[in-house]
């Protein structure tokens, strides 16, 4: 018996040590948690956002029409200028002249939150922006006019000379100090800067806050309501870029429709 006893002990031993190094190994390895789990990715939310910004024909036709629009709107508010006036406009940079969307590709990859913002000192110093369609072209005939273009935008002070750097190599004119506005002051007191020695004839933005300081502390409702006050300035004076993959309104709940699901099966 003992002779019969020693060899089952063995292979159940065995057994045991099999099945404990099976569930060890059976669960997510360090590549795993690095690149994520799409599945269970909590900045899988995005993708659709991110998608729809970068890849979608929609996006380019929408970006495109906006130019177009501003275009005709400068011209025309360039010949109702008074002579001798300054004139300029203002743009914001992020998602309105330039996109950033390979940067949000990259983190929802790997599983990342790009809200946080964390990764963007990097992408500002390193990153590969491309210009937003029909953004070269507006800016270049701004340019042309006469009108005096100023970058205003909440990329960082820090990193001033890689931001205007990059503009510059996107080629966008008069991407130098004097006309680049970065994080600092809120975007109102460089509004006013800009007002105070030229005639403001129009602004860009993906962003309502880009426009009037009013919007910024204001809920998703209150903006809604200050848009339907202020009207008559998109298409003219304010002329907005679609931005699906991040803004104030990304926390808000969704409304629904209540009645039960019906399939077709």
């Amino acid at each position: 018996m003992k002779k019969a006893f020693v060899p089952a002990l063995t292979i159940l031993l065995v057994l045991i040590i099999g099945v404990i190094g099976y569930i060890l190994n059976s669960g997510p390895t360090a590549d795993d948690e690095a690149t994520g789990d799409s599945d269970s990715c909590d900045v899988s939310d995005y993708t659709m956002g991110v998608k729809w910004q970068q890849q979608s024909a929609e996006a380019v036709a929408l970006q495109g029409q906006t130019y177009g629009m501003a275009t005709r709107a400068l011209d025309k508010a360039v010949a109702d200028a008074p002579e001798g006036e300054g004139l300029a406009i203002m743009t914001d940079l992020d998602e309105t002249a330039i996109d950033n969307s390979k940067l949000l590709a990259r983190d929802i990859a790997e599983c990342h939150d790009f809200s946080g913002w964390d990764t963007w000192d990097d992408w500002e110093k390193n990153g590969e922006p491309t210009l937003i369609p029909g953004a070269a072209e507006f800016f270049d005939h701004a340019d042309e006019l006469g009108v005096d273009i100023y970058y205003v935008s909440d990329r960082t002070e820090e990193n001033r000379a890689e931001n205007v750097a990059t503009l510059a190599q996107l080629g966008l004119p008069q991407a130098d100090d004097e006309h680049v506005l970065l994080l600092g002051p809120p975007k109102a007191e460089r509004r006013a800067q800009v007002e105070s020695d030229h005639t403001l004839l129009m602004q860009l933005g993906d962003s309502l806050h880009d426009f009037d300081g009013a919007f910024a502390d204001a809920s998703v409702e209150e903006q809604r309501e200050l848009v339907e006050k202020n009207r008559a300035k998109f298409g003219s004076e304010w002329m907005i870029l679609p931005n699906p993959t991040y803004g104030d309104w990304s926390e808000s709940d969704l409304d629904e429709w209540k009645a039960p699901v019906r399939t077709d099966d």
